[in-house]
């Protein structure tokens, strides 16, 4: 079965030795925007592109506003400031999640409350919150949410749609209204997911986005936040501008602000990029579909999009049957020329975050031992 699969990868992506996991396509008007933007001399925060990603990502996602950040850490970070995250709150998240997500929260000083992950989507489960705030969570006569144990309020909940597949949000929105708890989205992953039709980051308060190097799009860094609401839309770009009130020659600051506003020749390369995006999608659904019918012939279960979802498929993934099976198929794949990856290490197992409360995560211990991702980059037309 491994020589069969490395086999079936390579032939995916002809000509290529070692086959990364996930590379950049830069195939459209990044080489044209990015000399117009070093003639223009705005090549830092200030300049024409920077705008114009923000409006073209807000019209793709369907959102009122979107600002334009450094990476997607720094978007996570100035988004739960903004919402009023504060220093030693709980923030509910999911145990299955890159670090960025926990660095994040860790960052304003909050305390992690992790959530177990549902098998299909591989997000943070609307049962299991709805079960634990149930049994741990108590809404005062203030209308907030506190941990009954630590006595901390609940002020916010960042969920993941893992590997680009959309978790059920919308249930999640609903628990989260019930108990007065801010819902943001981590959309890293998922720039041109949809869940019934809606995309993904639109659902909550914010979604913020990452566009590194390995993303569906990219820009080398790179992130933002898209959201509805035009005051804390107006606040997030003051934050990300050092907090710098408007003036004509004073330099005047207001608040402890943030230098994570998006260079303009990042954001040449963004507006390029978002416009090959549909076509990168159509690419990845295709080399989904191949990948799909390859494993159910083998037996072997490949992670499709979730129930009333359209996945990006940023990431492919497989299930394996075991730890002992999955360590051999990622020995040989790689041994191979095969760039092969594991889920990472589940969040409360790394020692910054070994003594943070948890639910029940029988779901996300059995898939850190079952799932692989596999190449999964645009494959090339030529």
């Amino acid at each position: 079965m491994y020589k069969d699969t490395v086999d079936f990868i390579k032939k995916q992506f002809p000509g290529q030795n070692p086959i990364p996991l996930h590379e950049p396509r830069f195939i459209g008007n990044e080489k044209k925007y990015l000399a117009e933007c070093i003639d223009s001399t705005y090549v830092s925060s200030v300049g024409k592109y920077v705008d114009e990603f923000e409006k073209r990502l807000a019209d793709y996602t369907g959102a009122k506003y979107a600002v334009a950040c450094v990476n997607g850490t720094a978007a996570l970070h100035v988004a739960m400031l903004s919402a009023g995250v504060k220093q030693s709150d709980m923030v509910i998240t999911q145990p299955l999640s890159f670090i960025a997500t926990c660095n994040a929260i860790a960052y304003i000083g909050a305390t992690h409350l992790f959530i177990d992950v549902d098998m299909d989507t591989l997000g943070l489960s609307p049962d299991k919150l709805k079960q634990y705030l149930h049994e741990n969570a108590e809404k005062k006569s203030n209308g907030f949410t506190y941990h009954k144990k630590t006595g901390q309020k609940i002020s916010a909940c960042v969920p993941m749609h893992t590997f680009g597949h959309p978790c059920r949000i919308d249930e999640l929105q609903t628990i989260c209204a019930a108990y007065n708890i801010i819902l943001i989205e981590d959309a890293a992953e998922s720039i041109g997911s949809f869940y019934k039709n809606k995309h993904t980051g639109t659902f909550g308060l914010m979604g913020t986005f990452s566009f590194n190097g390995n993303k569906t799009i990219t820009c080398g860094g790179g992130g933002a936040i898209i959201t509805n609401n035009e005051e804390l839309a107006k606040r997030i770009k003051h934050l990300t501008t050092q907090a710098k009130v408007p003036h004509r020659w004073d330099f005047i600051h207001d608040e402890i602000g943030y230098n994570y506003r998006m260079p303009n020749l990042n954001a040449a390369l963004m507006c390029a990029q978002l416009e090959q995006l549909n076509s990168f999608l159509e690419n990845k659904r295709e080399l989904a579909k191949l990948y799909q019918d390859f494993f159910q012939e083998k037996g072997i279960k490949f992670m499709n999009e979730p129930v009333n979802s359209k996945s990006n498929y940023w990431l492919c993934s497989i299930s394996l049957p075991d730890k002992n099976t999955r360590d051999e198929f990622l020995k040989h794949t790689n041994d191979n020329g095969v760039m092969t990856r594991p889920v990472w290490v589940l969040m409360n197992k790394l020692e910054m975050f070994k003594e943070a409360l948890c639910g029940n995560l029988d779901n996300a211990l059995m898939l850190q031992d079952s799932l692989v991702n596999i190449p999964s980059s645009v494959r090339s037309s030529g």
